[in-house]
């Protein structure tokens, strides 16, 4: 018959070691996704929605489907590109700009905020477009309520092409700069503008209040 042999202190100790570390890992990855949490929660144009917006409330979950590609082709290229501009659609931000929009914004990148890995939405194409009037509300969406010092809105020039050409400053016209907002999860303003028909572009800055932090989006329009 075996015997039992008890095992030792020292025997104990060493059998519990990568129990141990087992459980300090799993306390360093909560721990880091409790952290960065906050930081994937910041904010967009939801109406008239952003590209990138519009992109994953259409296909976000049934991006898979292969008739995009006919339906809805501005969306498909941004998802062949990067899936993670339409998973992060709140977080087209960059931080320390100084309200230097225009001279750290080269033209042709104005839709992506000069981001890169949201290059796709730069892409001049049949994107979706919103129908509004020539008095329309802007709709932004703010999960972090970071608040807003303040937005500016401008409208892609009469006889602008957006199915055909890149968007760039000079393309622009300046329609608003509202004043400040405290912290919310939503604000909603209204726009004013006259002699626009056909599509545009909606370009919206968001100037955060909780730091330096700004974000840039375009939203396809059509008026009507």
């Amino acid at each position: 018959m075996r015997k039992h042999i008890p095992l030792s202190g020292r025997s104990r100790s060493i059998l519990r070691r990568p129990l141990s570390v087992l459980v300090s890992l799993f306390a360093v990855v909560v721990g880091a996704l409790v952290w960065s949490a906050p930081a994937q929660a910041h904010g967009s144009v939801v109406g008239p929605p952003s590209r990138a917006y519009q992109c994953w409330q259409k296909w976000g979950s049934d991006h898979m489907n292969p008739a995009m590609q006919t339906e809805d082709p501005m969306c498909w290229q941004a998802f062949q590109a990067n899936s993670d501009t339409m998973w992060n659609w709140m977080s087209a931000l960059r931080d320390g700009l100084g309200g230097q929009f225009q001279a750290r914004t080269p033209d042709g990148t104005l839709c992506s905020n000069n981001i890169s890995r949201n290059a796709s939405l730069d892409v001049p194409g049949q994107w979706k477009a919103t129908d509004v009037g020539s008095n329309f509300s802007v709709h932004v969406a703010d999960q972090a309520s970071h608040g807003a010092d303040y937005f500016k809105v401008y409208v892609s020039k009469q006889g602008f092409d957006p199915e055909a050409q890149s968007l760039g400053w000079g393309n622009l016209d300046f329609i608003t700069q509202t004043g400040s907002f405290g912290p919310s999860t939503d604000y909603t303003f209204d726009v004013s503008t006259s002699g626009y028909a056909g599509r545009h572009i909606v370009f919206t800055i968001w100037q955060a209040s909780h730091t330096d932090q700004a974000y840039m989006w375009c939203s396809d329009v059509n008026f009507g």
